[in-house]
C-alpha cells in the first residue's frame, strides 16, 4: 500500500469508524469468556488451534480469532494473532492468506490456496480494529486484502454477483459445473466494510445476490441449501461433494442475524430444516432429509435459540449462556452468537 496516497487511507480510516451499523454489532465478548477461549485455542505463537482437525490452523480460525479479540477489546491478543497470520499465512503474491498451516508438516503451509471466507474475516477484523484503535497499518492491510478479494473472488455469473470459495479450483474452466460456491462463505456483516475498503458496487450486489441464492436454494425434503452448490445452470448441489447441509452451513443463520437480516421465512425454514426430530441442530443428508450427525455442543445449539430470540423474543436458556469451550468451531460460534445477543437483544438474556 505504499503507493496509495495517505489521505485516501485516512479517509477510509474515518469511514470505517462510521460503519458501526454495517459492522452490525460491536458487542462485547466478556473478558472471562475470552480468557477461557484463548486458554483453550490460542497458543503462544499467535495461532488459533483447530483441535478437532489435527491441531492445524487456518485462515478462517485466524480471522475468527482476530474478530473475537477485537470484540473482547484486547489489542495485545489481537496483535499476537495478527503477527502469526501476517508472517505464516500471508505468503501469497496476491495479498490473500494461504488457508492451511499444519504443525506436523514441513513446510507448515500444506495448501497455499486461499479460503475466501477466511480472508474476509481477516480484512473485516483488521478494519474494525484499525478504526477503533487508531492503527493505520491495520487499515492499510485490510485495504489490500479487500482489493485482492474483489479482483480474484467476486465474479459475475449470468447477471449475478457471487463469491468464489478460493482463487483456484471453483471458477470457469476449472470444473464442468463451475462456478461452485459455498453459501456459508457470505459473511454479510462484513460486506459493507469491504465496500469502504475497496469501493465497488459489486459488494452490495454480492450481498443482495447471496441472499437471493439462499432464498431459492431449497434442496430435498427439508428445503435446505447445499454446503457446496453449482451455479452452472440453476442452483443445485455440486458434484464431488457430500450432498449435505453440513458443518459450514449451520453458521448461515448466525451470519444473517449478525448482519441484521431478520428474514422470518428464511430463518424459520433454515431452523426447521436443520433441526432433527428430537429438537437438536444437526447436519442433514439433503437427498433423504435424514440426520447425519446431531450437533449437541452448546455452540451449535445456541443458533436456534438466537433465531427464537430474534423472531419471537424468546429468552436464551442458561445452558447456552454458559461457556465451557471444548472444540474450536462450536466455541467460536457460541461467542459470536452471545456477543450478538448482548449487543442487539439483551432482553433475551
Amino acid at each position: 500500500m505504499k503507493d496509495r496516497p495517505r489521505w485516501i487511507i485516512i479517509g477510509m480510516f474515518a469511514l470505517a469508524v462510521s460503519v458501526s451499523s454495517a459492522a452490525a454489532q460491536q458487542p462485547h465478548v466478556s473478558k472471562e469468556f475470552w480468557s477461557l477461549y484463548k486458554a483453550r485455542f490460542l497458543n503462544g505463537s499467535g495461532r488459533i488451534v483447530d483441535n478437532a482437525n489435527g491441531d492445524i490452523s487456518h485462515s478462517e480460525g485466524q480471522g475468527y480469532g482476530l474478530l473475537l479479540s477485537f470484540l473482547a477489546d484486547n489489542p495485545a491478543d489481537f496483535e499476537q494473532i495478527w503477527s502469526f497470520t501476517r508472517t505464516e499465512l500471508l505468503v501469497r503474491d496476491d495479498g490473500l492468506a494461504a488457508w492451511k498451516w499444519d504443525p506436523a508438516a514441513t513446510p507448515h503451509v500444506t495448501d497455499s490456496n486461499n479460503a475466501t471466507d477466511g480472508d474476509i474475516l481477516i480484512a473485516y477484523a483488521l478494519a474494525l480494529a484499525g478504526s477503533s484503535w487508531h492503527r493505520l497499518d491495520y487499515v492499510e492491510q485490510a485495504v489490500r486484502i479487500a482489493n485482492s478479494l474483489l479482483s480474484h473472488t467476486v465474479v459475475g455469473v449470468k447477471g449475478q454477483t457471487v463469491l468464489l470459495p478460493a482463487t483456484a479450483g471453483f471458477g470457469a474452466g476449472e470444473r464442468e459445473d463451475a462456478p461452485v460456491i459455498n453459501p456459508s462463505y457470505w459473511i454479510f456483516e462484513a460486506l459493507p466494510v469491504m465496500a469502504l475498503l475497496a469501493p465497488s458496487d459489486d459488494w452490495a450486489k454480492l450481498s443482495e445476490d447471496g441472499l437471493a441464492l439462499l432464498r431459492v436454494s431449497q434442496f430435498g425434503p427439508r428445503r435446505l441449501p447445499s454446503e457446496w452448490e453449482s451455479l452452472a445452470h440453476k442452483p443445485k448441489p455440486a458434484a464431488g461433494f457430500p450432498q449435505e447441509f453440513g458443518y459450514n452451513a449451520v453458521r448461515i443463520p448466525l451470519y444473517l442475524m449478525r448482519a441484521n437480516i431478520y428474514d422470518r421465512d428464511l430463518l424459520t425454514r433454515l431452523s426447521q430444516g436443520m433441526t432433527d426430530e428430537g429438537g437438536t441442530l444437526s447436519t442433514i443428508d439433503l437427498e433423504t432429509g435424514r440426520t447425519k450427525e446431531p450437533l449437541s455442543d452448546p455452540g451449535y445449539q445456541i443458533i436456534n435459540h438466537v433465531i427464537g430470540c430474534v423472531l419471537n423474543g424468546t429468552k436464551l436458556p442458561a445452558s447456552v449462556q454458559q461457556f465451557e469451550p471444548i472444540l474450536y468451531y462450536p466455541s467460536t460460534l457460541q461467542l459470536l452468537a452471545l456477543a450478538f445477543v448482548r449487543e442487539r437483544h439483551p432482553e433475551c438474556l
